[in-house]
């Protein structure tokens, strides 16, 4: 890949409410008196985080990569993907530079989870804690997501090449 010392990507995800009794945001198992329906376990942040770094590198979308149509997919862990997709920045030259991610949800309450969620983010990204913002947000009881009808995320990634780092 030539060009610009740096690649931003952006992600964004969403999922419905399902039967279940806990949701999963970036690799973290949150109880909540539902799950989410999905293909794989459902994680929006990671999916978000997925497309972010994905786009930043114009390889299109998980689901290009890894589509529901594949039963190799079914019931997967998010952060495998996650952690696939790192692998494709690194072979194409780049690192992550930083990661901004916001979850939008009225319920679960995300925010006593934050910490462990940048810690495991970081971890399959390999930056630092630091590296890794997460955010959560209600939407003041509106659309989809104020109904209490699903989960969003969205996600910002900058990469830089190896030689910028």
């Amino acid at each position: 890949m030539t060009g610009f010392p740096w690649r931003v990507g952006q992600g964004v995800d969403v999922h419905r409410f399902t039967e279940g009794d806990h949701v999963m945001l970036c690799g973290v198992s949150i109880p909540h008196d539902r799950g989410v329906l999905a293909h794989s376990d459902g994680d929006v942040a990671l999916h978000a985080l997925c497309d972010a770094l994905l786009g930043a590198l114009a390889l299109g979308d998980i689901g290009k990569h890894f589509p529901d149509t594949d039963e190799r997919w079914k019931g997967a862990h998010s952060r495998d993907l996650l952690r696939q997709v790192v692998s494709l920045v690194h072979e194409r030259g780049f690192v992550v530079g930083n990661v901004d991610m916001t979850l939008l949800a009225e319920r679960p309450r995300i925010s006593p989870w934050i910490a462990r969620m940048q810690a495991v983010v970081a971890e399959d990204l390999a930056v630092d804690s630091d590296a890794v913002s997460i955010k959560a947000t209600t939407t003041e009881k509106l659309g989809y997501v104020g109904r209490e009808e699903g989960l969003m995320a969205m996600a910002v990634v900058l990469l830089a090449r190896h030689s910028c780092s």
